[in-house]
């Protein structure tokens, strides 16, 4: 009877092991949850890797304000190996609507627009690209609360840096509280 009960409990045991908490995860795994409480998150994959801002001061930037028109600007930023990596979000005199769909394209005055900033502090190369008319991409913002300063959303957009080649970011999702 003991043997029995301890081949049972052994059986049990090992069936309950979750095998996959040695899996490592995956890129879209490792991107905050698509959340809307102003939990302060921002990530995408670029170019099929994550890109998730650390917590240290100014990595993850969110302001919307009025001034003679309005003004929206999210931006995110890494620091790996002496480089500076930030993709951002922007309107100039676009005010921006939960549930509503803007295309990334040119940064001019009524639009959305795009960002990436490269940064090499070896090399002393910097850059920063937008969007485009040609490279473009889209931002959805699910959900704006003016009382607690909250603004989340989805987006992807495709850029060209200094050396012609194009980044895809996708996946991208962001929670932030805004300041204005």
């Amino acid at each position: 009877m003991r043997n029995l009960l301890l081949l049972i409990l052994t059986v049990f045991t090992l069936t309950s092991c979750d095998k996959d908490d040695d899996k490592p995860k995956t890129e879209l795994e490792k991107l905050p949850p698509a959340t809307q409480t102003g939990a302060k998150t921002f990530g995408c994959l670029l170019d099929g890797v994550a890109f998730v801002p650390g917590n240290q001061n100014l990595a993850k930037n969110c302001v919307y304000q009025y001034v003679n028109g309005y003004y929206f600007s999210l931006q995110g930023s890494t620091y790996p190996k002496n480089q500076l990596i930030g993709l951002g979000l922007s309107t100039d005199n676009l005010k921006i609507e939960e549930g509503k769909i803007y295309i990334l394209q040119d940064k001019i005055d009524g639009n959305a627009s795009g960002l990436y900033y490269f940064g090499d502090d070896i090399t002393g190369i910097y850059e920063l690209k937008r969007t485009s008319n040609v490279e473009k991409g889209e931002m959805k913002i699910s959900k704006l609360d003016f009382t607690k300063h909250i603004v989340s959303g989805t987006f992807w957009y495709d850029i060209k840096d200094g050396k012609g080649v194009i980044h895809k970011i996708r996946e991208g999702r962001f929670d932030m509280q805004y300041t204005n």
